[in-house]
């Protein structure tokens, strides 16, 4: 157990220290070449559970320590450990002891003794008093519920019927669903191959299909063949809600990973054209295009620009932009403690910079879908307020769920998905040229 604390309090020190998880994860278990999938494992879901869970360990943490730590490596340990004594099912005392082992095996210039003494201390001070440091926390909303002031302040003000249940939603294990091709098997028959391979799953709408419990993509039936994709429920809206037929002229933009551009092709038969700034991020979509066997013209270019365009007008353009990812927290845990208020405005200046360059590329009557993975409404409806206020041409259409996905299961404040059980909060605004 020691290593995986190891692997994961080096981890969570890089996102403190403002680094992305998704790299800072693979730089701390390449410190550790020698570690067991096991360990490997355990020390994924340690950092996971530690970051979602920040703001109310930090906060045990903070009520436990005479003055703040000068080693941060020390610090990250500690709120590992405190992560395993709150939420995980591990033994206290193996946990405890283990952290001691951990912290002996930092190497210098902290002393041995110190530090072990330190941190025995500390967790077992935290056993003891954990019912009255906890009433301490109660008058914490950070603590409460393990996300920055701002972000609370800015949902209740947004979302004051929903807040609450926004910010539970997101300190959740995501669930694992698929987008099942049904060009090549139906779901019916999806379904009972899942079960012949006792992989329990429901069928929640659409070509949607949840896991029950989450599953490594090579044990997924079909992945590997294209049969199935990886995609949130309220990410498989988009395509649908692009109003696919045939032939038509489409432009992806910012398409990268390329879900979507996989779903738009698996819907449709259109020329589709998916677009991106970054020519790595692109052979990723070239990637999953092969796995699915399909095609699509890829192109590196940004999407703020029409430098990289020929002057053929889209019939449909899915801006897929980028944003604060605020409404898949869930799933990028660091994103609560990297991102900052001032973000948002940032992204919020890029959108309103894509979406006018790409109105120019849509055809009169063709449509735009214009999509963010946030929850703040200034990258989301107040962008498209801002837009149509300043462009005579365009219309937004109201938000209407396909037939085949069950109004049950989204939940959704005109456009505005509300991040649930069942999906993240994703937001659409489905724009016609006039």
């Amino acid at each position: 157990m020691y290593i995986s604390q190891q692997i994961a309090a080096n981890a969570v020190n890089q996102v403190l220290s403002g680094r992305n998880l998704t790299l800072a994860l693979p730089a701390a278990l390449a410190a550790f070449p020698n570690a067991t999938p096991q360990q490997r494992g355990a020390a994924q879901d340690l950092s996971y559970g530690t970051l979602r869970f920040y703001g109310e360990i930090d906060a045990y943490l903070t009520q436990l320590l005479e003055k703040p730590l000068t080693d941060d490596r020390i610090h990250t340990l500690l709120l590992v450990a405190i992560y395993q004594l709150l939420h995980d099912k591990a033994d206290a005392f193996t946990v405890v002891n283990q952290a001691v082992y951990a912290v002996s095996e930092l190497k210098r210039p902290v002393p041995k003794s110190w530090a072990k003494g330190l941190v025995n201390a500390i967790l077992r001070n935290f056993l003891r008093q954990k019912e009255q440091l906890a009433k301490a926390l109660n008058a914490s909303e950070v603590a409460t519920y393990s996300y920055p002031q701002w972000w609370i302040n800015k949902l209740k003000t947004q979302y004051p019927d929903h807040w609450q249940g926004m910010l539970e939603t997101g300190n959740q294990h995501p669930p694992m669903t698929l987008r099942v091709n049904t060009q090549k098997i139906s779901i019916d028959d999806y379904m009972q191959l899942l079960a012949r391979q006792d992989i329990e799953a429901t069928h929640i709408g659409g070509q949607a299909v949840t896991l029950t419990r989450p599953q490594p993509v090579e044990k997924i039936p079909g992945f590997t063949d294209g049969v199935v994709s990886v995609q949130d429920y309220g990410a498989q809206l988009a395509a649908y809600l692009l109003d696919l037929t045939p032939n038509l002229n489409i432009l992806d933009a910012c398409c990268a990973p390329g879900g979507k551009t996989g779903h738009i092709l698996e819907l449709a038969d259109v020329a589709l054209t998916s677009l991106d700034s970054d020519e790595a991020r692109l052979q990723r979509v070239q990637s999953n295009l092969d796995r699915l066997g399909l095609q699509a013209n890829l192109v590196v270019g940004d999407a703020s620009s029409a430098s990289w365009w020929d002057g053929k007008s889209f019939d449909r353009i899915l801006a897929d932009v980028p944003c604060t990812a605020s409404g898949i927290v869930r799933r990028h845990v660091d994103i609560k403690w990297l991102r900052r208020d001032a973000d948002v405005a940032s992204f919020a200046a890029q959108q309103a910079k894509i979406l006018p360059s790409l109105w120019q590329m849509l055809a009169k009557g063709g449509k735009l879908l214009y999509v963010t993975c946030s929850i703040f409404n200034e990258e989301n409806q107040g962008q498209i307020d801002r837009f149509l206020k300043n462009n005579t041409d365009a219309t937004q259409l109201p938000f209407a769920l396909p037939v085949n996905h069950p109004q049950a299961s989204i939940t959704h404040i005109n456009g505005q998905l509300i991040p649930s059980t069942a999906h993240d909060g994703f937001f659409y605004a489905l724009l016609q040229k006039i």
